[in-house]
């Protein structure tokens, strides 16, 4: 059964939508009554009865499904199969199970919205999803990820200045770039940048799907550099833990709207850690030149590519790495035959020049262009990003990606 029409030369957008509830195709209709624009079908149907709907020349599909039925989730899957996640699919559910939820990143829904939907919500979601998908290679935002191998080994300094060094990539002017404190309880980020943090994730909590492009914009922090940061007020005497479903929704949002994001992740596992890194493009572990702390970074590799398995490669950064002629200790060839395949560089100990970057709050290079600790941070980062300089800047009209578990 062939539905939709292609975009047609005035712009007109085909919005499909797959419904079995009568009170759901009214606020649909009613939602999207008003503009011209929009060419709307509607097929009433429960996903798990229908096989044959071609969704080919759609702009955008809403497919309402019973989330505790297995049938309707494997009709999903095949729906997505099909279309090869073009056109965009927001699913729409009454309730958001988190089984449900990772299925739905698995299958890469464009978003997912829980009944009752309100209309603006609605219009909302159609419009992040709906463009051209000639634009998908240039919105979709480069991530690199920073996780400690051991206390204390400098991951908010890197991530920093990763995000410093990303920010200032672009030929065209400054590349969107976001660094995310991902360390609820013991964040540094902010306090290393000298601005305030405005993160509050307990008035995003209840009602995790209120979040949007405006609320997120009223807790972004910004950098005199015009560098983007989320992060939350410390509470070092309070143990954090918050749902998944609400930080994934958070940088699924964060990852839509900028060129590159930076987390910067705390060393204790949470429910949600697993997702954030499966979502990244490049994994970063950062460890000391000590015998523990090789031997940490080792495990820990070995313990991510045992639980991601064909996710991203998580490469170990050794930092404060000093090398000298005569000395007894650890040497580059030692590190490299400890870490394996996985050693990606050392970054080299400059203490001074750190210290007095992060109590002024500015990128190491306007403390010493040409620094060595940049240097090899550019050897190891601008490359990954070379995909991305030289495109225009983002835009908020980016694919809002649930699917954090890239398939």
């Amino acid at each position: 059964m062939r539905i939709g029409r292609s975009k047609n030369p005035t712009g007109e957008i085909t919005l499909v939508v797959l419904t079995a509830d009568d009170a759901f195709e009214a606020s649909v209709r009613a939602a999207f009554s008003t503009s011209a624009q929009i060419g709307l079908a509607v097929v009433k149907t429960r996903l798990s009865d229908r096989d044959d709907i071609d969704l080919d020349g759609a702009t955008v599909v809403i497919a309402d499904l019973d989330a505790g039925d297995d049938a309707e989730l494997e009709a999903l899957e095949r729906i997505m199969a099909r279309a090869d996640n073009r056109p965009p699919v927001v699913a729409v559910a009454r309730s958001f199970e988190k089984v449900v939820a990772r299925r739905l990143m698995q299958m890469r829904v464009a978003d997912f919205l829980v009944k009752p939907v309100p209309p603006v919500e609605l219009i909302r979601a159609c419009a992040r999803v709906a463009k051209d998908p000639t634009d998908a290679e240039a919105s979709e935002a480069q991530i690199f990820t920073f996780l400690p191998a051991v206390g204390g080994a400098g991951v908010t300094t890197l991530a920093v200045q990763t995000a410093m060094l990303l920010l200032n990539s672009g030929t065209r002017g400054k590349a969107t770039t976001c660094l995310v404190d991902l360390n609820f309880q013991h964040g540094a980020c902010a306090d290393y940048l000298d601005i305030e943090p405005r993160l509050n994730l307990s008035e995003i909590e209840p009602r995790p799907e209120r979040l949007d492009r405006q609320l997120l914009e009223v807790m972004l922090s910004h950098h005199p550099s015009g560098l983007a940061v989320v992060a939350a007020p410390n509470r070092p005497a309070e143990m954090r833990s918050f749902d998944p479903d609400v930080v994934t929704r958070l940088l699924d949002l964060v990852s839509a709207h900028f060129d590159f994001v930076v987390f910067d992740m705390p060393r204790t596992w949470f429910s949600w850690t697993d997702s954030v890194l499966l979502g990244s493009n490049h994994l970063f572990i950062v460890s000391e030149t000590t015998v523990p702390g090789l031997r940490q970074a080792r495990q820990l590799v070995e313990a991510i590519r045992e639980r991601l398995g064909d996710g991203p490669k998580p490469q170990v950064i050794i930092n404060r790495f000093v090398q000298k002629l005569f000395s007894p200790g650890l040497r580059r060839r030692d590190i490299e035959q400890a870490i394996g395949d996985a050693f990606a560089a050392c970054v080299p100990n400059n203490y001074a020049l750190v210290r007095e970057a992060i109590d002024r709050g500015v990128p190491l290079e306007e403390v010493k262009p040409g620094n060595q600790i940049t240097l090899q941070l550019k050897k190891l980062i601008l490359p990954h990003a070379a995909g991305k300089i030289g495109k225009e800047p983002a835009r908020a009209a980016k694919k809002f990606k649930l699917a954090w578990a890239r398939s």
